[in-house]
């Protein structure tokens, strides 16, 4: 079996809904993200997926879809004045806490056609949350 792994940095905004603590406060992260891929077969060129390539299909997902744009929850009573006045937003249907963002990468990830077994989500570089699927 073998696995790769690529890091890729973003900057995002969010906050939390019903939280007690300082991050129900609009704030941003300078986000880093680890995606990883297994796979069996190797292509002609001995590889099994290329960095480039990774980088070409979720990293501009990415820069397209939530680099430097608030991420909030779909319900957050800011999304839709944010979104008149015309702040870059990408909703989510639940909280936008390290886990689902990891969660979400992981999805687009697979949905982009890369065999993507884990990602791990850095908020800050003390802080993070991985997200993967068991295969039971």
């Amino acid at each position: 079996m073998f696995r790769v792994s690529r890091e890729l940095s973003f900057c995002y905004g969010h906050r939390l809904i019903n939280y007690p603590g300082k991050c129900r406060w609009l704030h941003g992260h300078n986000g880093k993200l680890r995606v990883t891929l297994q796979g069996t077969d190797l292509d002609q060129l001995g590889m099994l997926c290329d960095f480039g390539h990774i980088k070409r299909t979720l990293g501009q997902w990415i820069d397209e879809h939530i680099d430097h744009r608030m991420i909030l929850c779909r319900t957050d009573p800011l999304a839709e004045p944010l979104r008149q006045a015309g702040e870059p937003i990408f909703l989510l249907d639940d909280n936008p806490t390290a886990e689902n963002i990891a969660r979400l990468l992981f999805r687009v990830g697979r949905e982009l056609g890369l065999p993507v077994v884990a990602v791990k989500l850095w908020e800050t570089p003390e802080c993070s949350a991985s997200y993967q699927e068991i295969s039971l």
